[in-house]
């Protein structure tokens, strides 16, 4: 049977019946984490060393989006949920790594581990890179591999009462059915062009912060140095005149010899703001204005107020939006009908557009009570009384 033969039962069954998915027909089970070619789309673990391990700016970027979205304030309708979400995971902020997770990988996992009762009783996120999507005969995850080592546990969608067992988040990818695109994978090239660029200025400082010059040989008679001659040379000035330790050394020549020392070129002298733009790119990436981040000659923003608004309203609420989305559609099961959602009005950042939007509200003698709470995001007050 071809796909769009099972496309067209599928639809045919009715409501319920759900559209199968075109890698479901490579195999019953398999593992989708692989590009086209079949690799992966690039090293997850080489990735995350070179970014958020050796590189500042990234580093920065993605602790400055995942730890406001963990200390986001919250609006709970459930106190047992409050506390399901607030417990940390395996001593981190459950919210805090996911948001990581969705920024450097663009997947999180969140296992779901219920008491003897049948009730959640912790949240628990897995290391992405760990886990693989197994799929059914439909194309439909069915089962979830992590791996540790040489141990791998197979984990259900649902267990066998129906529960959810793991709750996937993930970022869109317009190219996979089941894994998200985090941002590290567009980021990955100027963060290997800054740490490229960190290196040469690094190696730059040790030569006493200038290139290497050159020693030319212009004796009188036309004479060359022999082969004993230019090797000895070479290697005193190696042993006495390389690195940092001897910058600044004087230097004595003899024999015909001349120093002539080479100044930065043009091109040299502008890779400093090669370095600036690829840090600019890792800002972008991660949804991060480069004011915050401290980058010089970024006027992007009037002010530091601006662009921390900037930061709230485009990276940090739709991001905590799709991940309590996520979480909140997850538990339904054990909490139905109870809302999981960033408290707009607890935020410092917003205080001001939060102000204007009650003032225009309150001012609104056109709007009933219920309908001026509705549009500030809160419930019906009690008999329609404001």
């Amino acid at each position: 049977m071809s796909f769009f033969d099972s496309l067209r039962t599928a639809l045919k069954g009715g409501g319920g019946a759900r559209v199968p998915l075109a890698r479901s027909f490579l195999s019953p089970w398999s593992v989708a984490f692989e590009s086209p070619s079949g690799r992966p789309p690039y090293e997850y673990r080489r990735a995350v060393g070179h970014a958020f391990l050796d590189n500042p700016v990234a580093q920065r970027a993605v602790r400055i989006v995942s730890e406001g979205v963990g200390s986001s304030p919250l609006a709970y309708s459930d106190e047992e949920l409050r506390q399901l979400i607030g417990t940390t995971s395996a001593g981190q902020s459950l919210l805090e790594s996911l948001a990581a997770h969705l920024l450097l990988h663009g997947n999180g996992y969140v296992q779901v581990m219920r008491g003897g009762d049948g009730r959640p009783v912790e949240l628990f996120a897995l290391r992405p890179e760990r886990v693989s999507v197994m799929m059914g005969t439909d194309g439909w995850p069915a089962a979830y591999q992590y791996k540790v080592g040489d141990d791998t546990l197979t984990l259900p969608v649902e267990d066998q009462d129906g529960w959810p067992a793991v709750i996937h988040l993930k970022a869109f990818h317009p190219a996979d059915d089941h894994y998200g695109a985090g941002c590290l994978s567009a980021a990955e090239q100027a963060v290997m062009i800054h740490n490229a660029a960190s290196a040469w200025n690094r190696a730059l400082l040790e030569n006493a912060a200038r290139p290497s010059g050159a020693l030319v040989y212009n004796p009188g008679d036309t004479t060359t140095l022999t082969a004993e001659q230019f090797d000895r040379l070479k290697a005193e000035l190696e042993a006495a005149f390389s690195g940092s330790v001897n910058a600044g050394r004087p230097m004595l020549l003899e024999g015909g010899l001349k120093w002539q020392s080479l100044s930065l070129s043009p091109a040299d002298m502008d890779f400093a703001a090669l370095k600036a733009a690829a840090a600019r790119d890792i800002a972008l990436a991660f949804g991060v204005p480069p004011m915050l981040l401290g980058l010089p000659g970024d006027n992007t923003y009037s002010n530091y107020r601006e662009a921390n608004r900037a930061l709230w309203r485009l990276t940090l609420l739709p991001l905590a939006g799709k991940i309590l989305g996520g979480l909140q559609q997850g538990l339904g099961p054990w909490f139905p009908g109870a809302t999981l959602a960033v408290d707009l009005d607890r935020v410092p950042a917003l205080s001001e557009d939060r102000e204007k939007l009650w003032k225009q509200v309150a001012d609104a003698d056109f709007l009933t009570p219920d309908e001026k709470r509705a549009m500030l995001g809160l419930p019906p007050s009690q008999g329609g009384k404001p």
